[in-house]
């Protein structure tokens, strides 16, 4: 036989451009035969649809000139969910070849399957967790499918010696492959991979048959699977065929090569090999060309390159850097210019913004250059985020080709939040969520919508109210002094709202028909955004995927309870990614793994580079244990990672290079990556770390000039804006914090409590004040009567059930304290007077008016002043300074007749706090009390208690009501703190930098 003229393998190293050589080689060998016909008729088959875009600009930028392009054809990969679907087919594949079954129809039948087994194993699973392990299922499949093994292979396998978990997972997966089978054979197709490898079988026997008269090209391919070897080998065997693998390290010795492992496994049954570096950046191209019979030392070195390459040296420091772990030792005698990575610096952020504006202004740098490309290339989404937003502010949009997940993007948003708000019985906060989305009413009716559902939001601050629409109407029904401004305004909006609510409430009322859910969905969607959420590219894509997952519906489950719906809708919209369209900044790049490869920049920044990012965790396979995945050939957890390390490698290989990742993420302390430490300890002090690109990321917006300090704010209005009432409750915060008086009387600022809020401390309080308020006024005095009461009240009210059951019985055992207290007092002659009634008088031109939880008549005739308190109370040093006056302040309108009921000169002898909380030996119920005839303990003596409450009352009335004094923000520093207004009088920026008084 005839020794062939020149190798059909060839590789493209890390260090050159891959598209650029790839064209330049193809260009100089067919570009001029046939009057340029030649290099028109030839197929290139290429990884995927993003590499064909890369070799497409390849040939762009080597041509200079018009030209007509190879038929480019991707081949795909199966476990990556790229598919090849009939790309091959017009290559003559066999139309004989069953049709593949449609991927959303093929997980809704196993979604089905997966539910049923287990259900008859006594386990209802939710429909969302079992579209998780369905879709899990189907990926193994695939695996299994791709590499060519069937349920023949699974029945060869004896998993005795696994654990019971993994024995019933690998049963259950067993049982599923057979009864998928019989799906398929009823419905009459077959798998996507199956009906992929059947069609390059086909077309691999078609060309050894019958070899094209025309050059076949297979490029950049790492998928290692059989049939796509078997492709290969046939293409790299044609008269006109070769096969260029992207960075095979032709740098590796025998023994390096031979440390990367065994990749193929042993036959089922025997004896398992140690197990191989699947992790390392060779291992799929090892067995790539182990399952193409062919060796390493039959590929050749590809002898074009580009403008773009970088120095041959650099190829050897990456295969250096990337040794498997037992060969590392060799680095101290590697040649210095065989570890050094010259042009290759790194960053290292403090956290993720840092890292995100620092790799903005070196992408900024490099495009201010005439003609030079630049690329950043990461896993991370969060990140590319982060960049893209920080190259706008200075006009940059760039080309962010890996997309981002559909749930993510508007119209995802806004299915996802409609069918949770359903799921929810439309809680206040999925409601408010769903009604703010900016798809809905969209246009010129989203100003007053947006308007009544603002109105909407502070109705709904507190407790929730009942469940469903029906509970927000009840909320509007409601009658209220100090809301009802605001439901009456909602009251005419709201009924076409639920009008518009009302199917998908009905459709997710319970378990029902999965179809049902998708079409109330669907309907209500439209309804909300007048059609605007299935509108421009990211609509497009969203109304694919859902009408497919609609009709495909009828396959799945028979019902779906709706918080399952929820998951199982966030899995099928956040499988879908949405890539913008083409356009921005022409040399600026914004990549994701694999849409980087195959692709080179004149300066490539690989970010993210921490563990559990790149490389990222693997998933585990809930079906398979890994002993078995291996017995069966199938890929390793750290087969990814493995791509990763190559994908990692190619990027290295820029003339340019920044490496880049952050000390710690969003909540936590970050691991450097595994391909950063090895690079750090092999390069040693030749490691380059740029702190240019950090000190300007924290210069970039540092004001040139410092601000003056801020001073507190201590506004000053015109008399005739001063209020000349006031409650006992706010002399308090009068005293202790004029701006924080001025920012709720004056302006009218009041803090917002939470949506959809637990019943807090005065929210119990105040009902613990009602149920009080009417024992007192049924007049029974009756234990008994108080304790229903509570429970009534307790029943009724909105929360938490959980918290009620907390609440209820503290509650009850203070009550029953308090019964038992006012019982005893009345066989003292000590009576309950009247409580909850206002009363004012006037002083110094100013109206004081206040309400007492509680009055009662002693037996001298004097009154005593009695306030019901959950929470802590004022201190007798507190009251001395001139704070927490209420008891005070009420006792003194008591004495100058300003209740009703209550003579003008009564005399005020006890001030007490009735405390429903527990003491410190465990008792709910006790009482404090602020005065003492004779000042014992302490206290205040109580005939200079109101003297002393008129003079602090009549200076602060003086100073600022009837006054001209300014309302400073924190005078004193000793003062009860009021912290609803310490963001608008910009606390964190004078307080403690001696703009504080006091």
């Amino acid at each position: 036989m005839a020794e062939r003229a020149a190798p059909k393998l060839y590789t493209i190293p890390a260090h050159r451009a891959f598209s650029d050589a790839l064209a330049a080689g193809l260009l100089a060998q067919h570009g001029r035969a046939e009057g340029g016909l030649a290099l028109a008729r030839g197929i290139v088959l290429l990884p995927n649809n993003r590499a064909i875009r890369a070799v497409r600009d390849a040939f762009v930028r080597a041509s200079g000139t018009g030209l007509l392009l190879p038929r480019l054809v991707p081949v795909g990969d199966v476990d990556l969910d790229e598919t090849l679907g009939s790309a091959l087919s017009p290559l003559g594949a066999d139309a004989a070849i069953p049709p593949a079954i449609a991927p959303a129809e093929r997980l809704m039948i196993l979604t089905r399957m997966v539910r049923d087994r287990r259900a008859l194993a006594g386990d209802r699973l939710e429909i969302g967790e079992a579209w998780r392990l369905a879709n899990a299922f189907a990926k193994t499949l695939d695996q299994l499918t791709v590499e060519r093994k069937g349920p023949h292979d699974l029945k060869a396998l004896q998993p005795e010696d696994l654990s019971g978990h993994w024995q019933s997972a690998f049963g259950e997966f067993e049982a599923l492959v057979e009864q998928w089978q019989r799906e398929l054979a009823v419905r009459g197709v077959i798998d996507m991979a199956e009906r992929r490898n059947r069609l390059l079988d086909h077309v691999a026997r078609l060309w050894r048959e019958t070899p094209p008269d025309r050059f076949v090209v297979a490029a950049g391919i790492v998928t290692n699977a059989p049939a796509v070897a078997g492709l290969l080998k046939t293409v790299a065997g044609l008269p006109q065929g070769m096969v260029v693998l992207p960075d095979l390290d032709l740098n590796l010795t025998d023994e390096q090569w031979d440390a990367i492992g065994p990749v193929t496994p042993p036959e089922p049954g025997r004896d398992l090999p140690p197990p191989a570096q699947e992790s390392h950046p060779q291992f799929a191209l090892k067995l790539l060309l182990e399952r193409m019979d062919a060796h390493r030392d039959e590929v050749a070195l590809w002898r074009w390159g580009s403008e773009h390459d970088a120095r041959a040296v650099r190829g050897k420091a990456i295969s250096n850097a990337l040794l498997p772990p037992l060969l590392t030792d060799i680095w101290p005698d590697v040649p210095t210019a065989q570890r050094s990575l010259k042009d290759v610096r790194a960053i290292e952020a403090a956290n993720p913004a840092e890292e995100a504006q620092a790799i903005a202004i070196a992408l900024r740098e490099a495009i201010e250059t005439p003609g030079r490309t630049a690329a950043l290339v990461t896993p991370d989404r969060d990140l590319a985020t982060r960049v893209s937003a920080h190259l706008r502010r200075w006009g940059i949009d760039a080309d962010d080709s890996a997309g981002r997940p559909l749930a993510q993007l508007p119209p995802g948003t806004l299915l996802i939040a409609l069918a949770q708000a359903a799921a929810e019985q439309f809680a206040p906060v999925a409601l408010l969520a769903l009604l703010k989305h900016p798809l809905v009413m969209a246009g010129d009716a989203r100003l007053p919508w947006l308007e009544q559902v603002r109105a909407l939001d502070l109705l709904l601050r507190g407790p929730r109210p009942a469940a469903g629409l029906a509970g927000i109407a009840g909320l509007l029904r409601e009658e209220g002094e100090r809301s009802e401004a605001l439901r009456s305004m909602v009251r005419s909006w709201w009924p076409s709202v639920a009008a518009m609510l009302a199917p998908i409430e009905a459709a997710f009322a319970g378990e029902r028909p999965l179809a049902d859910l998708f079409a109330a969905l669907r309907q209500a969607a439209s309804t909300l955004t007048n059609e605007r959420v299935w509108s421009g590219h990211q609509g497009h894509d969203a109304a694919r995927t859902f009408a497919d997952a609609e009709a495909a519906a009828v396959h799945g489950p028979v019902t779906a309870e709706p918080s399952g719906f929820v998951g199982m809708l966030g899995q099928i919209l956040g499988a879908v990614a949405i890539r913008p369209p083409q356009g921005g900044h022409p040399r600026l790049q914004i990549l994701g793994l694999l849409e980087a490869r195959l692709q080179q920049a004149d300066l490539m920044i690989l970010a993210g580079l921490n563990e559990g990012v790149w490389p990222g965790l693997p998933s585990p396979d809930p079906w398979l244990a890994p002993r078995i995945r291996r017995a069966l050939g199938l890929p390793g957890l750290d087969y990814r990672i493995g791509l990763s390390a190559h994908d990692f490698a190619n990027g290295l290989g820029a003339p340019q290079v920044i490496l880049s990742r952050a000390r710690r993420d969003r909540s936590a302390p970050t691991v450097a990556s595994r391909f950063w430490l090895r690079l750090k300890a092999m390069t040693g002090e030749r490691w380059v770390a740029d702190r240019r690109l950090i000190t300007l990321a924290g210069a970039i917006d540092r004001p040139a000039h410092s601000a003056p300090a801020y001073q507190p704010p201590a506004p000053s209005p015109p008399r005739g804006l001063r209020p000349v009432e006031i409650a006992v409750t706010d002399v308090d915060r009068l005293r202790a914090d004029p701006y924080a008086f001025y920012a709720a009387k004056i302006l009218r600022l009041s803090a917002l409590e939470p949506v959809d809020a637990d019943p807090g401390p005065a929210w119990r309080g105040t009902r613990a004040h009602d149920v009080l308020q009417r024992w007192m006024e049924e007049g029974s005095s009756d234990p008994a009567s108080l304790a229903a009461l509570a429970s009534e009240m307790i029943g009724q009210a909105a929360g938490h059930p959980l918290l009620k059951a907390l609440w209820q019985p503290r509650l009850l055992a203070a009550l029953d304290w308090v019964a038992e207290e006012v019982s005893t007092q009345a066989k003292t002659g000590r009576s309950v007077a009247f409580g909850e009634q206002w009363g004012k008088i006037v002083r110094g031109g100013v109206t004081l008016r206040g309400k007492p939880d509680r009055v009662d008549r002693l037996l001298d005739g004097s009154v005593a002043i009695i306030d019901y308190k959950s929470g802590s109370t004022a201190t007798v040093n507190q009251v001395r300074a001139g704070y927490s006056l209420q008891l005070g302040l009420l006792g003194l309108i008591a004495r100058e007749g300003g209740f009703e009921a209550v003579a003008r000169g009564t005399a005020v002898s006890a001030f007490e706090y009735w405390k429903l909380n527990k003491d410190s030996k465990g008792q709910f119920g006790h009482k404090r009390v602020l005065t003492d005839p004779k000042g014992s303990y302490k206290r205040i003596v109580t005939e200079e208690f109101l003297p002393l409450v008129e003079r602090f009352f009549d200076e602060a009335a003086a100073a600022w009501l009837t006054g001209t004094e300014p309302f400073a923000a924190r005078p004193h520093s000793d003062a009860p703190v009021f912290t609803d207004y310490d963001q608008l009088m910009r606390l964190d920026e004078w307080f403690g930098r001696g703009g504080s008084r006091g």
